[in-house]
Order: structure tokens, then C-alpha cells, then sequence
């Protein structure tokens, strides 16, 4: 069956530029390129501090996962923390690194569930696709500094209120989320009508962020 394209409700994956900048051009297996590219993804859509994977989470992406992950942790794309007979890969990357070395250490603990899966609930990229557009490489760059300075609820429900006031524009949910940040969330817990939300940042000091 031929591919028939990507879709405009579909979540876009960032990669980091070194994949393109020297792994692509470097990984000559492909399963390790499978390996290697399942596990940006999967860990990119984590939630949680613990962000790893096992080699179960692996089955069906490669023909032979086990060698495949054996050649992305001698590259260096991927860490290998052991615990028992078990073996659990972390990205190489500064938060990888740190989580890697604490739970060597003994700082994090494996429970009995324990399998990295994707996020259930959309993250800010799913929603920002979803809710106003396409995703760029700048506005992916916006996003994660939002994801630092806001709590997530906050990005939701002023996604929420941007798309009830049919104002699907980053810059106006920015707005309310300064807005939020400067004078309080707890103001907004009173006023549940999302619309006239909408309708008093559209027609007040927001204005200037709508897009007509």
C-alpha cells in the first residue's frame, strides 16, 4: 500500500539539528536509524522527569532491536543504564544525562509498571496544531519557552478561550497568558464564560494581537 501523505491533524516531531548535521549522514543500519528515531519521538512525548525506555518498547520497530540498540549506545545517540538483567535507554542529551546518572544511582525508582509510553493527553505541540496551525521551527522554539514559564492547564485553557473566540492566534493566547501571569490565574477561575473572556481581550489592551 502507497503512502498517501501527511495529514493537517497529525502532531509534527522536532528533531534536534545534530540528526540531521551528522547522524543521518553517519547511521548506515537501519535499524539503528529506526531505533534511534523511535526513541526521539517516544521520549520527546513524555510526561513526567523520568524520561526512558526499555528494550520492550522497541518490539516491532526493528527487526532486531537488541543490536540495534547496542550500536545507538556505541554512537553515543542513546545511554544504557542496567538494573539487574534489565536494560533501560535514556537520550544522550543534558537531560538525559541527568536522569541517566540519577537513576544509576538510585535516585529514581523502577516500579512494577514501569514502560515508557506516549502521552495520553495532547502536549502543547498536539494543541497548538490542532487548535491554530501548522507548526514551524520558530513557533516549536516559542512553545517550549511557553512550556517554562506557564503551567500547562494555563496553555489549555487559553488555547481553549482563543478557540471559542474563533482568535486562533499564538500571540493573542500569549497575551492572556501575560495577562494571567501579571494579574493572577485565580481572577480567571470566577469568570467561566470562555467567549466573553474572548470578547474583552479582543476588544481591550489584546487587540493589537488579533489578527483580523
Amino acid at each position: 500500500m502507497s503512502f498517501k501523505g501527511f495529514s493537517d491533524k497529525e502532531t509534527f516531531t522536532p528533531l534536534p539539528d545534530s540528526f540531521f548535521h551528522q547522524l543521518l549522514n553517519e547511521i548506515d543500519d537501519a535499524d539503528e536509524l529506526k531505533v534511534t528515531l523511535h526513541a526521539l519521538w517516544q521520549i520527546g512525548n513524555m510526561e513526567g522527569r523520568l524520561h526512558m525506555l526499555c528494550e520492550k518498547d522497541f518490539t516491532g520497530i526493528a527487526a532486531q532491536p537488541a543490536p540495534a540498540l547496542h550500536k545507538a549506545v556505541h554512537r553515543g545517540s542513546l545511554l544504557e543504564v542496567r538494573k539487574g538483567s534489565q536494560a533501560f535507554y535514556f537520550l544522550n542529551s543534558p537531560r538525559g544525562r541527568a536522569a541517566a546518572e540519577a537513576f544509576a544511582k538510585g535516585q529514581k525508582e523502577i516500579t512494577a509498571t514501569l514502560s515508557a509510553v506516549s502521552v495520553e493527553r495532547p502536549n502543547l505541540f498536539k494543541l497548538y496544531e490542532e487548535n491554530i496551525g501548522p507548526l514551524t521551527p520558530i513557533i516549536a522554539d516559542t512553545l517550549k519557552d511557553a512550556e517554562q514559564t506557564y503551567p500547562e492547564e494555563w496553555v489549555a485553557e487559553a488555547l481553549e478561550i482563543a478557540v471559542k473566540s474563533n482568535k486562533r492566534n499564538w500571540k493573542y493566547v500569549e497575551a492572556i497568558l501575560r495577562r494571567w501571569k501579571e494579574e493572577g490565574h485565580a481572577k480567571k477561575q470566577d469568570r467561566r464564560d470562555a467567549q466573553e473572556d474572548g470578547r474583552r481581550y479582543a476588544e481591550g489592551e489584546f487587540a493589537d494581537f488579533i489578527e483580523h
